[in-house]
């Protein structure tokens, strides 16, 4: 399925050559751009507001019905999952796009979609061409008009190999120009050769000719970062020389450092987080060589050393994921996806008057030292402006993030307020909000009353 492994050692043999660099600027996204796109260095959203990658690969393709990955990755703390799909030359194809973007949608996340069948072109004998990756978007377009504020293109995935990888240059900017001349006004992502690694520095030295390319100056370029980048040194260097020239980098692609001479993640965390740049992990679950799982078999209760230490650690996930703000949010996030063990209690409180509104408390995933909760609120006979909901932990519990609410703690009671976009219901209408937790051995479900505006 995957030649990391094999690749990374072939690479690392031939690690000592050098291409050379372009100084010159990056321009900025016109003001006309849609959705997510590039202003200076940095991905914006449609409003202005800077966006920071956070988040991990799924092998989609491969794993089509693994669809309650998009939840669990999310309720970790992702932003962002990169969404594995194939055009049908060596994988798929991928014709449920549609339904993809809706499950990044659904658990509120930036959806970057790539196709995979391009990897190690010109050495891997099966893979596709840019040019062909360019044709499944366009089959596929339909699916993604409209949808700018919330998927990223990844026109191919690590799309030239380490041979004649000098040809990446010319077949990027011809698939750019090919996907702006199709009417794609999306942001789009650029992989470096080198199966990613762009050891050769063929990438930073032509960065410049490949944003040129793009007439809506709307390019992030991407790097993958194996065991070529297993110093600090190495790594600084590296992306020291895109911020030097003021280009977009996001680092699409890296691993752990599982054995020595593998990839610094360490360095690379750090210095993401540092600088303000965007990542995502590999990956989540089902590698042929489970050294780079997150997950064993798919399941969030089962996280490796890795997993554990992407989303728990310093500079991980957890602690530096903020959800983009078309969903309304702005914070570190979770889900309210149901995953595994699930228990409910519903309880109800009626304020008086015309003014209703009932709580629904329930338990949407438990592990040892903690949980996932959420509560929905109902609108009763009549509509109402606003809503508040309380409740009293018994057991020790302690809400430790929230979203799609305002929560305030005091001891053991908890009070949650409306956000600004799901105060007012119609009669009979309903809005969820959720919530992480920390609990003991017991951790029953509490009372929860509802107070309606």
């Amino acid at each position: 399925m995957r030649r990391k492994i094999a690749t990374i050692a072939a690479a690392l043999l031939v690690a000592a050559g050098f291409g050379t660099t372009a100084l010159s600027q990056a321009q900025e996204a016109p003001e006309a751009a849609v959705g997510l796109h590039i202003r200076g260095t940095d991905i914006v959203e449609a409003n202005g507001q800077p966006f920071i990658m956070r988040g991990v690969n799924h092998p989609h393709v491969w794993y089509t019905g693994r669809t309650n990955s998009f939840a669990d990755v999310k309720a970790l703390g992702s932003n962002t999952v990169r969404v594995v799909l194939g055009t049908g030359k060596r994988w798929g194809p991928s014709t449920d796009t549609a339904a993809v973007i809706e499950l990044c949608k659904q658990n509120r996340m930036i959806c970057v979609l790539e196709v995979h069948d391009t990897t190690g072109y010109g050495e891997e004998a099966a893979a596709a061409s840019l040019d062909e990756a360019v044709d499944y978007w366009i089959s596929q377009k339909s699916a993604l008009v409209g949808q700018e504020n919330h998927v990223v293109i990844n026109i191919g995935n690590e799309p030239i190999g380490n041979t004649n990888a000098a040809q990446w240059t010319d077949a990027t900017v011809n698939a750019v120009k090919k996907m702006r001349a199709n009417g794609f006004q999306h942001l789009l992502m650029i992989d470096g050769p080198n199966w990613g690694q762009d050891w050769q520095h063929i990438m930073r030295a032509n960065a410049q000719k490949v944003l040129d390319a793009d007439t809506q100056r709307n390019t992030v370029l991407s790097i993958h970062m194996y065991s070529v980048y297993n110093s600090p040194s190495t790594i600084v260097d590296y992306l020291d020389h895109f911020k030097a020239n003021n280009w977009p980098l996001v680092i699409g692609e890296f691993g752990w450092k599982f054995a020595p001479n593998e990839v610094d993640h360490e360095t690379i965390l750090a210095e993401a987080q540092a600088r303000g740049l965007g990542y995502l992990a590999w990956s989540w679950s089902g590698n042929s060589d489970p050294i780079l799982d997150m997950a064993l078999e798919f399941d969030p209760n089962r996280l490796t050393t890795w997993g554990e230490r992407i989303f728990h650690g310093a500079n991980g996930i957890k602690a530096t994921s903020k959800e983009a703000t078309i969903f309304g949010g702005g914070t570190t996030t979770t889900t309210t996806t149901t995953t595994t063990t699930t228990t409910t209690t519903t309880t109800t409180t009626d304020p008086g008057g015309s003014l209703r509104c009932t709580a629904t408390y329930r338990i949407v995933n438990q592990w040892p030292g903690g949980f996932q909760g959420e509560v929905r609120v109902t609108a009763g006979t009549a509509a109402i402006k606003s809503w508040k909901v309380d409740w009293t932990y018994a057991d020790g519990q302690a809400v430790t993030n929230a979203w799609n609410a305002t929560v305030t703690t005091s001891g053991s009671s908890v009070s949650a307020r409306n956000a600004s976009y799901n105060g007012t219901l119609a009669a009979g209408t309903s809005t969820t909000f959720g919530f992480t937790g920390t609990s003991r051995a017991t951790n029953s479900a509490p009372t929860a009353s509802c107070t309606a505006g």
